[in-house]
């Protein structure tokens, strides 16, 4: 049966999302002094971007959210073996607001940065090994 144009257009968008903030990620990490509040803020913004595509694939719906939990317990009712992935991955659900506004006394160190980028990668390669090829960007 052939797929459905629309579906894979809108699958294909969030996954191309994502791995444009993988790359924006990678690129602050990079820059000289490293745009660490930048970095984290891109690994989130990756991996919600990755669980939505997943969700869109098998056409669930979804609220408006930042919640990587959230996001990602919809997508363990479809694929429970992503469980330790989404475990992993929920604690960057701050990073989509933390860091972002004035008055935040913390930064997000260097080895927290890379492990959020390591996160992100993790959760969108296995996000798109489960999807169609036809889906990926």
């Amino acid at each position: 049966m052939p797929l459905d144009p629309v579906r894979v257009e809108e699958v294909r968008g969030w996954l191309t999302k994502a791995a444009t903030d993988l790359r924006a990620a990678d690129h602050d990490r990079t820059a000289s002094p490293p745009l660490l509040e930048d970095v984290v803020f891109h690994a989130q913004q990756a991996v919600e971007k990755a669980l939505k595509a997943f969700l869109s694939w098998h056409d669930r719906p979804f609220r408006k959210t930042h919640d990587l939990g959230e996001l990602g317990q919809a997508c363990l009712e479809i694929d429970a073996t992503l469980s330790d992935l989404v475990r992993d991955a929920a604690p960057l659900t701050e990073y989509a607001w933390k860091f972002r506004y004035p008055g935040e006394p913390d930064q997000p160190s260097a080895d927290e940065a890379t492990a959020a980028i390591a996160s992100a990668r993790a959760v969108n390669d296995a996000i798109v090994v489960r999807l169609p090829t036809d889906v990926r960007p």
